[in-house]
């Protein structure tokens, strides 16, 4: 059985939050998103869903994919986080 890190499950659901916000502003699609950052459809689906931790290295694409930097990314996801503005 896995132990599931309930700590974070805000910031993951609030990180998935801004990166789809990010994507939907961009206008492109999950997929495409995905191609951008060189990973698998799925994933992306899974980090905007609040349900994959990232690695830094993923953050780093997938913000270089948002044409924005992990910072930012991270920020904006404390920032949902720490106002309960996360669905």
């Amino acid at each position: 059985m896995a132990v599931k890190e309930v700590a974070f499950d805000p910031v993951l659901k609030a990180l998935g939050r801004v990166v789809q916000q990010r994507r939907t502003m961009m206008s492109i699609s999950q997929e495409e998103l995905a191609r951008r950052a060189r990973l698998h459809r799925t994933y992306v689906s899974d980090v905007e869903r609040g349900s994959r931790s990232v690695s830094l290295i993923t953050l780093c694409k997938l913000a270089e994919a948002l044409e924005t930097t992990a910072s930012t990314l991270v920020m904006s996801a404390e920032k949902g986080s720490a106002s309960g503005d996360i669905r």
